[in-house]
């Protein structure tokens, strides 16, 4: 197995090479068989170990197991012990998906303090097999049949192509020593349901079943990629990039068929997995909203607009008259003019003497209100949003420029009409948005 090991870091991943690894050990045959053919090839392996304390002393045990081969073999070694149980019950996660999190959250954090450039973990073939029948059981499209990824960003898996059969073979013949998990035994859980009972039937209907199955994900896995290529196509011509959000023209969209599977294609990777909602969207009232995890999909008349959530931060700045404003979220250049010029969206002309320095530039919030440039009386900025038609993200991004608690330019849009120059005006401060 060592020669066929060393050919695949060659010839597959020869960017591990030189780097720092981080290598998750659990302390089970195939993370024990990965580390030492790591270290026998050389890599730069340091082991990352999660106690989850679910095991009471066997859990103890392996972590003592994982710090004395580490030990041995000259390896540093990191050990984190978890509260799993208190995690899982705080977020409603089953164990299994707690100690998931709990693990992965620990593996980014290490990656970032300690400068490795990848995590190894020690999934084979076998576990490949397991992901696919779990997601078939459950129903699922061709992102969830294609299997473990080789490389997905940070999380390199070296043993994908061999075998368990292989790899205690290797274990065996080397005289290792590792620790077995009891809870592996038990078939309450789904995935050990699945390697206990299925897939023994299932490798004796073809001796080179694993194989065959191998190939076949190899397969699907290239069909994936031809789709992600096309999707990744189809987004250049239908995704605009504008003022750091994404604008798409229903119109086309609606051109494309089958509608839910493009919809489903174009936005899964933003968080948008339910495909009917997004289908729905295409026909609601202007203003409707979906959101994920991570973006907002909004319905603005003819186009949808895609940003990401950035969670608003009420921000304000302190304005002096003849300071540098290069600083400020926008740019402003204040000067004190003779006469009026005219007066437009980016430029206003105030009574100075009316104003009280250093002025205030805040984000908008509900219940604000102003006076109108040359109307009369108040109007709220949520009703002046509405007859500028100002999209959810646009009225996110507006600035005030205020003195004290008042309103004097809902910048870039309107001046405030209690400000305004007048004949009894002495001085004429004029502000102009630069930027």
């Amino acid at each position: 197995m060592f020669p066929k090991f060393k050919q695949h870091i060659n010839s597959k991943m020869p960017f591990l090479k030189g780097k720092r690894l981080l290598l998750a050990c659990s302390g089970g045959m195939d993370s024990v068989v990965l580390t030492h053919l790591s270290a026998d090839t050389e890599l730069d392996v340091s082991l990352a170990h999660c106690n989850f304390n679910l095991r009471d002393e066997e859990s103890d045990g392996d972590e003592i197991f994982v710090r004395e081969m580490a030990t041995k073999l000259g390896i540093k070694v990191f050990v984190e012990q978890f509260k799993t149980e208190q995690y899982a019950g705080k977020h409603r996660l089953s164990v299994q998906m707690a100690a998931r999190e709990l693990r992965y959250q620990w593996f980014d954090e290490l990656l970032q303090t300690k400068d490795f450039d990848y995590v190894l973990t020690a999934h084979h073939a076998g576990d490949s097999l397991e992901t696919f029948l779990i997601n078939l059981s459950r129903g699922t499209g061709i992102d969830g049949l294609s299997g473990i990824p080789e490389v997905n960003e940070k999380v390199v898996r070296p043993l994908l192509p061999f075998s368990q059969e292989e790899i205690l073979e290797y274990a065996q013949s080397n005289k290792m020593e590792w620790r077995e998990d009891s809870s592996n035994a038990s078939t309450k859980y789904l995935r050990n349901k699945i390697r206990h009972e299925i897939v023994p039937k299932l490798k004796e209907l073809h001796p080179t079943f694993l194989q065959n199955f191998g190939n076949t994900q190899h397969h699907l896995q290239q069909t994936k990629d031809l789709v992600n290529s096309y999707l990744d196509d189809l987004k250049n011509k239908l995704f605009e990039q504008s003022e750091g959000v994404i604008k798409i023209q229903i119109v086309e969209l609606q051109k494309l068929q089958p509608l839910e599977s493009y919809l489903y294609g174009l936005f899964k990777d933003y968080g948008f997995t339910e495909w009917n909602d997004v289908k729905n969207l295409l026909t609601a009232m202007s203003g409707k909203q979906l959101f994920s995890q991570t973006h907002q999909l909004l319905k603005d008349r003819d186009c949808l607009i895609l940003s990401e959530i950035k969670n608003r931060v009420n921000e304000t700045y302190t304005v002096f008259l003849d300071v540098d404003t290069s600083e400020l979220p926008v740019q402003l250049k204040m000067e004190e003019v003779e006469t009026l010029d005219k007066q437009g969206k980016n430029v206003v002309f105030l009574d100075k003497e009316k104003l009280n320095f250093p002025l205030v530039l805040r984000n908008w919030e509900k219940g604000d209100y102003f006076y109108p440039f040359g109307m009369q009386g108040k109007k709220k900025l949520s009703k002046f949003f509405k007859d500028e038609k100002l999209d959810v993200l646009s009225k996110e991004k507006q600035w005030l420029l205020c003195s004290d608690n008042e309103i004097v330019w809902v910048v870039g849009k309107r001046a405030d009409e209690r400000f305004k120059v007048e004949g009894s005006t002495k001085q004429i401060l004029k502000i102009t948005q630069l930027t």
